[in-house]
């Protein structure tokens, strides 16, 4: 009875293995079928007329020199155009404040009332100074004009006096008058002198009397002014037009002239400014490029800047650079670029971050290949693959510029008229045989369209 059991079980051994084997042969036999249609499909199976096996086809787009707008993004971030932060220039007491918060102020508008009395008091006083100050001039001219007048007469009796000494001496020579006569006409005639010296120095004394008056006039008038310009100074006003911000004092709040603390900012958001850093090293290989004669300066295309807003949506309208800052950041190595844009919708709010695409200029021969196209080696260096003139396949080291799209923009390593391998890369390798096809662009509703920037191969 055991025997029987252990051949029972040897057999069941034996079966196992042999359907095993079975299993492994069967699996063999699709592999192989699967590998040899694949092959077929791909072309690999095929025969030449000859009996040899067809070279593989690769899809190909031969360079071709195009002008290109050479373009360069950078970050940045709004500012406002204008900021005017507002203060009092008199102390006192909010009466009223005239705005909303947030809302867009015109340059001249009332934002804030400070109480007048004090002020409105000052001015009358000094409105009232300068009344007494005219009154005292005008007495003081009056008193210059008696004094002209004294001076005036004086000197007609001074002449009196001399012409009447002068008839008199003649009179003593001959003896029609006596002595004491001339004496006396001598007397007289000096004090008349004397008389119209003290007159005139009255008038001069006068003359100095009006011209304090006049200058207390300039001074009341002044003050005057001055009061004037303090009442004024009670109705705080927008120094700017743009949109104000939060009010940072209330109605009865104490304020003092040229205080820190501002009552409130406006600022102007159109036009807005948009501040980017460009690198000095980028700096000097655009100036580089632009010697060498690589790319084209246009004044009426570089200074147009475009913008890509924080979600990645262009803004609609275009900006201007106005200037590159000549002094270089120790700290980063860049240098300020400041670029203007319109802001009629108030869409830039300042402090903003964006992305400025700023043109550098127009490359008239440039090499684009597709980025399928380029691939890396063990050294992660770019590289692509040409078909030459002979069928073969040329590896090719490249230098790449910068994306542009779907493309490379490539500055070294191929020329015009090279086919480079878009399609197909995995059975073409360097110096096998190939059939160069042209390549066609699939289209955005899934037709196949050549690509109007990449010519079919030769």
């Amino acid at each position: 009875m055991s025997g029987r059991t252990q051949n029972g079980v040897k057999g069941q051994v034996v079966m196992k293995i042999l359907l095993a084997v079975i299993g492994v042969l069967v699996a063999a036999i699709v592999i192989l079928y699967i590998g040899r249609h694949t092959m077929a499909e791909d072309g690999q199976g095929k025969s030449a007329p000859g009996g040899t096996e067809a070279p593989p086809e690769v899809a190909v787009v031969a360079m071709q020199p195009e002008p290109v707008t050479i373009t360069t993004e950078l970050p940045g971030r709004t500012c406002a155009y204008l900021v005017a932060e507002v203060r009092p220039q008199v102390n006192g007491l909010i009466q009223k404040r005239l705005f909303e918060e947030g809302a867009d102020v015109k340059q001249g508008d009332l934002l804030y009332q400070i109480d007048p009395a004090l002020y409105q008091a000052a001015v009358d006083n000094a409105d009232a100074n300068l009344a007494g100050a005219r009154i005292t001039t005008e007495k003081a001219r009056a008193v210059l004009k008696a004094g002209l007048a004294n001076a005036t007469q004086q000197e007609a009796t001074l002449d009196l006096c001399l012409t009447n000494r002068q008839r008199i001496e003649a009179l003593v020579k001959d003896g029609a008058v006596s002595l004491s006569d001339r004496d006396k006409a001598v007397t007289d005639a000096k004090v008349a002198e004397a008389t119209l010296g003290s007159a005139q120095a009255q008038v001069n004394s006068n003359r100095q009397a009006v011209a304090e008056a006049e200058t207390s006039i300039q001074q009341a008038e002044a003050a005057l002014k001055a009061a004037r310009i303090n009442l004024e100074y009670t109705r705080i006003t927008a120094p700017i037009s743009g949109r104000i911000g939060i009010s940072n004092v209330t109605v009865g709040a104490l304020v003092t002239a040229h205080q820190p603390l501002a009552l409130a900012s406006i600022q102007q958001l159109d036009p807005i400014y948009v501040d980017v850093t460009q690198s000095t090293a980028e700096l000097l290989r655009l100036r580089r490029r632009l010697a060498n004669d690589t790319i084209h300066g246009d004044g009426s295309v570089v200074s147009k800047v475009r913008l890509v807003l924080e979600d990645g949506q262009p803004y609609a309208q275009e900006g201007a650079l106005q200037f590159r800052d000549v002094t270089v950041d120790q700290s980063t190595g860049s240098v300020l670029i400041r670029i203007v844009f319109p802001n009629p919708d108030a869409i830039l709010l300042p402090g903003m971050f964006v992305r400025a695409i700023i043109t550098e200029g127009v490359n008239p021969k440039a090499l684009l290949v597709p980025q399928q196209a380029v691939t890396r080696d063990t050294k992660g260096q770019p590289i692509a693959m040409i078909v030459d003139a002979s069928g073969k396949v040329e590896q090719r080291v490249l230098t790449l510029d910068r994306a542009l799209g779907d493309r490379w923009l490539v500055s070294q390593g191929l020329a015009a008229g090279d086919r480079v391998i878009v399609e197909g890369l995995q059975r073409a390798r360097a110096g096998s045989e190939v059939k160069a096809v042209p390549f066609h662009k699939p289209r955005a509703d899934g037709a196949l369209a050549r690509d109007a920037d990449r010519p079919a191969a030769h």
